[in-house]
């Protein structure tokens, strides 16, 4: 089933469609994610303007439209969990993308303020944050001249793959974490730490 995460009409419509073809919805993750390049010094105020609504409205207003109807339902049905993906780039910035840093260090306060709320009614919220992981829209920059740079970063010199950020969303999905809602799971190779 696809829809455009941007227009709440087609989320809502969306979530019930899920709901009623699967009878349920307990688990849902939260990856879509878009980062424009709009550095300060090189951008017009248009494009900055661009930049900034197409980002928030895809990484923090589409996911905290996601989190408020499937939060409905899991309150009605017992309970449920949210994952939430961000970035590092929420914490060390992004310089030639301050929108997106924004939106994700925007959805990881988000993601810590539903845990507290839903907490009461068994809805567990986890957020992971990687670094660069090695698929597809991150293959050209990977595979060109700042490739090396970029794998350095991590003492590991290495990106992550896609497997290890699935672990660890299954890992805040699994019966046994309940404990760990709220948190947030950096998933950057030690290329970022924070105290």
């Amino acid at each position: 089933m696809q829809a455009d995460i941007t227009k709440p009409d087609e989320v809502a419509t969306a979530v019930s469609s899920v709901i009623e073809r699967f009878g349920g919805l307990d688990i849902v993750v939260n990856n879509a994610g878009i980062g424009i390049y709009h550095p300060v010094e090189s951008t017009s105020y248009g494009d900055w303007q661009t930049a900034w609504r197409q980002t928030i409205d895809t990484n923090l207003h589409g996911p905290a439209n996601v989190c408020f109807c499937v939060a409905r339902h899991m309150i009605e049905s017992g309970g449920g969990r949210i994952v939430n993906v961000t970035s590092r780039g929420a914490f060390r910035g992004e310089p030639t993308k301050p929108a997106y840093g924004a939106s994700k260090a925007g959805l990881n306060s988000l993601s810590q303020s539903l845990a507290v709320a839903l907490a009461p009614h068994n809805i567990f919220l986890g957020v992971v944050a990687p670094g660069f992981v090695n698929t597809e829209l991150t293959a050209d920059r990977l595979e060109g001249k700042e490739g090396d740079e970029i794998r350095a970063q991590s003492p590991l010199n290495r990106v992550a793959e896609p497997e290890e950020v699935a672990h660890a969303v299954l890992f805040l999905c699994s019966e046994g974490s309940e404990f760990t809602t709220g948190t947030i799971i950096d998933l950057n190779g030690a290329s970022y730490l924070r105290g």
